[in-house]
This record gives C-alpha cells, sequence and structure tokens, in this order.
C-alpha cells in the first residue's frame, strides 16, 4: 500500500499521515493512534529511500566538529549526538561530521552545502555575532541553531535562558549571605557564555554588591581548570565564599580544590553547578549532593532534531525557536557563609 491509498482510507491528507506515522507533535494523539492502527492494519510501511528520493533528500544532516571539540565540549558532543539519534533515527536520518580544516569554519560550511551530501545542518556553540548564520541565510540552506546569536533575521533556533540560570544561582546565594561570590564559566565570546555573565553581573548589581574582576573566569570546561581556578580564587583577599560553576566537568575540579584547602563544600565554600544531565554525573549522588541549576543537553538534542524535521518539511523558520527555562536545585553544596 502507497501513502496515498493509506490517507485515502483515512480521508485525511498525506501530509497529516506522514507527520502521523513520523511521531510529529503537531499531530494530535487520536489522529496519531488512528493511523497507526490503519497502517498496521493494512500492513503500510513507509520505505525511507522512497520517500527520499520523491523529497529530493539525500538523508543525512551535516555537523561541523572544531579540532579542539575534546576540550570546548567533552561529553557534551556526545549526549548531543545522543538527542540527535534518539530523534533521527526514526526518520532514518544519518550524521555527516566534518572536522575544521586550518580553522577555516565557513568553508567547511560552504563545501557541505555545495557537495550536496546533507539535506540540512546543525549550527553549534555561537558567538554574539555568527557569521556561520548569516552565511547559511544567504545561502537559503536548511538549518538550526543551538543557542542564539544577535542577527534578526529569522531562523530556527532552541536555547535555555543561561542569562536567568546565572541569575537565579547569584540570587540565592545572596539570599543566603553570601557577598564574595565567583563564576568559572566558558570560553568568553560564545553566547551562553556571555548571558550567564549577565545574568551574574545583574543579580550582584541589584543587590548593590560591587563585583571584583578577579573573581569572573572564563575558560575551558574541564576538572583540570575548575581546580586550578579555584585554588587562585582561595588565595586572593577577600576569598570568595562562593562559586557558580558552568560545568559539572568544573564542579568537579572546584570540589577537589575546595576539599585540597581543608573546607567543606556548603560550609566554608558553597558551589552551584550547571548540570547537562550526564548519565555518569549525578548531582543528586555526589558527596555532598550539588545544588544545580538544571537542563538536559540530551533532551535539547532530541528537541533540535525535531525541529530540523519542520524546517526540512517546509514549516516557516520565524516559528521554529525555543526558549527553555531553566531549573535551579536546591541540595546540601549551597548554605550560608561561616559566620553570616
Amino acid at each position: 500500500m502507497k501513502l496515498k491509498e493509506l490517507a485515502e482510507k483515512l480521508n485525511l491528507s498525506q501530509t497529516t499521515v506522514s507527520r502521523a506515522l513520523n511521531g510529529y507533535p503537531e499531530v494530535n494523539e487520536a489522529t496519531r493512534e488512528r493511523v497507526n492502527k490503519a497502517a498496521l492494519k493494512f500492513g503500510y510501511s513507509a520505505n525511507a529511500n522512497a520517500r527520499r528520493l520523491a523529497m529530493g533528500r539525500v538523508g543525512a544532516i551535516g555537523l561541523v566538529i572544531p579540532a579542539d571539540s575534546s576540550q570546548r565540549f567533552g561529553p557534551h558532543t556526545a549526549e548531543f549526538l545522543a538527542g540527535l539519534a534518539e530523534r533521527l533515527s526514526r526518520d532514518e536520518i544519518d550524521f555527516l561530521l566534518s572536522p575544521i580544516v586550518d580553522n577555516d569554519e565557513i568553508s567547511v560550511y560552504k563545501r557541505l552545502i555545495s557537495s550536496k551530501r546533507v539535506d540540512a545542518i546543525i549550527v553549534s556553540g555561537p558567538v554574539l555575532v555568527d557569521e556561520r548564520v548569516s552565511m547559511l541565510i544567504d545561502a537559503n540552506f536548511p538549518f538550526v541553531l543551538h543557542g542564539r546569536t544577535n542577527i534578526d533575521r529569522p531562523h530556527a533556533w532552541l536555547d535555555i535562558d543561561n542569562q536567568g540560570a546565572f541569575y537565579q544561582a547569584a540570587s540565592h546565594l545572596l539570599d543566603l549571605g553570601h557577598r564574595h561570590i565567583a563564576m568559572i564559566d566558558g570560553l568568553r565570546g560564545f553566547t551562553f557564555s556571555e548571558h550567564r555573565e549577565l545574568g551574574y553581573r545583574q543579580a550582584l548589581s541589584e543587590r548593590g554588591v560591587e563585583i571584583d574582576p578577579r573573581f569572573i573566569v572564563h575558560d575551558y570546561f574541564s576538572d583540570e581548570i575548575g581546580f586550578r581556578e579555584t585554588q587562585r580564587l582561595l588565595s586572593c583577599t577577600p576569598q570568595p565564599t562562593a562559586i557558580i560553576a558552568g560545568s559539572m566537568m568544573t564542579a568537579l575540579g572546584v570540589s577537589r580544590a575546595v576539599r585540597n584547602k581543608g573546607y567543606q563544600l556548603g560550609k566554608q565554600v558553597s558551589l552551584i553547578t550547571h548540570d547537562d544531565v550526564f548519565p555518569y554525573l549525578n548531582a543528586s549522588n555526589m558527596v555532598p549532593s550539588m545544588t544545580t541549576t538544571r537542563s538536559s543537553m540530551r533532551s535539547a538534542a532530541t528537541r533540535i532534531a525535531e525541529m530540523l524535521v519542520r524546517v526540512l518539511d517546509g514549516e516557516p523558520v520565524d516559528n521554529i525557536h525555543e526558549l527553555w527555562p531553566v531549573e535551579l536545585t536546591l541540595r546540601q553544596s549551597s548554605g550560608p557563609p561561616i559566620g553570616g
């Protein structure tokens, strides 16, 4: 049975039937169930190759991997790819990973487009004004941006509220009585990192707390950098009584440096970290359990994959953008300052 015949039996459009079979959120549950039952009854099975041929697609999406991805993203990359696979496998869509050569990322994107080996591209790690986004819009090539950039032209994107996350974290520490609060986050220039610093600064400024430039750190997410920078911070006068870390990887190093100093987390030094929900780093199982701002990298990637399919199906990109709130979960690593 062909899709057209199945649609006629159900008295639905081919588009609706196709979307129901592929799990699109726009199709209501009753319609999806009706279509799936009919497909089972009549033995309909979509042929991925035939569908691609009919739609002029190659069945692959492109991702560009920086040469320093192990330092820039670390385990985040694996979580992101797992989330994409979770959704794209339904449509038998493959990944094409392209490495950057000679630090020329734009050339890699242009090569992907001209090669006709991918139907769309996922862009990650945007900076405040990202030329990759402008180039892809100019080329009229389908893409979804993971994050945001200050380019006021319609494009599909998904981001978490990074500014709100660090604002919540800093505000909670201020409510506890902390006045010397440090932040260790990702590299400067990336939108997420700049937004997080804005949230941190906003919270301190609203309470009239002077911002100490020594307490603002931008670097790679790693245990080593978390350890080294925390050692430096704890040698300052005054030293911070609280630290906000941008990643669980950084938080591991912060925790190690605090213990090395003979301090206890949640006592002499409080710690709040951002948790991308790694399966092997559970904030609630750490000792002490970790106060976090929380947003799943894998869930975001799955949603980005859904958005990408919508873009490929011709939905206007003006409507395809989401800003996810970030939850603050209080645990044992944050408490009032000693003597506060």
